[in-house]
């Protein structure tokens, strides 16, 4: 295993477990009302597989992107002004290409591949490509190990969740999503310490299931959260009734979870102590404080960088109520 990278100089963190666009467009919000340098991204790996020869991290990516101010705005992901010469070439000569990888994605993809068969580990790689495109959070990943989240479709069929949302198009008959893999990873270097050290834990707007779910299957993450004396907030990624974005209806259905913000607090209560959710869903207010949560009804649709800044900070003073 190795050795986290280490930062001097910062105060107690504010720790940010994180899957993916979701998450990316919260951390953007939350350094503009934070020091930047105090933040602590723990980022999803059970998105993490193989594409073209090379090892892609697509969570990891996008909040390191949009932290450096190089994502992809219109797609959500990838590099800004990238190009599709390689896929596009490889699709030409026969290769399935449903996976659409940018070319200068495709070189840091191909770095983290090198270093990782050199004896790095991921942490150390996400360090590498957080400093050279100049995200000033730290960025890590949630375990070094292989953690694939496999989905269970009612037709018998079982894929990784790559497959799943892109190439088959997130159909709706999820049976169950299997986090073993996650189950009997270890935590990357750096993650409980975060943990232990966090003045606030803040669960990002993302999927419960496929991308905060594989980060608390981590053993020791939950534990590390449970112990800390940090107030831990959720903001839910439910509006409406409905994602603001990706298959999350499918896949909390498939667990048995109502798809509604009252749904996700209760798949939430036992660990967190407060919770964040849109004013649209102000009526179900009472049935989440009944679950023992302090509350912040606010307007969590992020459709610029302020008005993720103005979730973000509602987030904070929920956090800093409950300190």
């Amino acid at each position: 295993m190795t050795t986290a990278p280490r930062e001097t100089g910062r105060s107690r963190p504010i720790v940010a477990l994180s899957g993916g666009v979701g998450a990316a467009r919260f951390l953007r919000g939350l350094v503009r009302v934070a020091p930047p340098e105090d933040v602590v991204a723990i980022v999803n790996t059970g998105d993490d597989r193989e594409f073209y020869g090379v090892h892609v991290a697509p969570d990891l990516d996008i909040v390191t992107y949009t932290l450096a101010g190089q994502v992809n705005e219109s797609l959500g992901y990838g590099l800004e002004g990238d190009r599709f010469e390689i896929v596009d070439t490889l699709d030409k000569l026969g290769h399935p290409a449903w996976f659409r990888l940018g070319d200068r994605d495709f070189a840091h993809c191909l770095h983290r591949t090198l270093r990782l068969k050199a004896g790095a580990g991921l942490a150390e790689i996400a360090d590498e490509l957080r400093r050279t495109l100049g995200a000033v959070p730290r960025i890590l990943p949630m375990s070094e190990d292989p953690c694939p989240t496999l989905v269970d479709l009612v037709d018998g069929r079982r894929m990784h969740f790559e497959d799943y949302m892109i190439r088959e198009g997130a159909p709706d008959a999820v049976a169950s999503v299997d986090l073993g893999a996650a189950q009997v990873a270890r935590p990357a270097p750096g993650v409980l310490e975060a943990i232990a050290q966090a003045r606030a834990i803040v669960v990002c707007p993302s999927n419960p299931v496929v991308s905060i779910g594989p980060i608390l299957a981590v053993p020791g993450i939950a534990e590390a959260i449970a112990k800390s004396p940090a107030p831990v907030v959720a903001v839910s990624p439910i509006v409406g009734g409905a994602p603001v974005k990706g298959p999350a209806s499918q896949l909390l259905r498939g667990i048995g979870v109502e798809v509604s913000a009252l749904g996700v607090a209760r798949h939430y209560q036992p660990w967190i102590d407060g919770y964040v959710f849109d004013q649209r869903d102000a009526e179900l207010e009472s049935e989440i404080k009944a679950l023992g949560l302090e509350t912040r009804v606010t307007d969590s649709m992020m459709v610029s960088p302020d008005a993720a800044a103005r979730l973000a900070a509602a987030t904070l003073e929920l956090a800093e109520s409950e300190a």
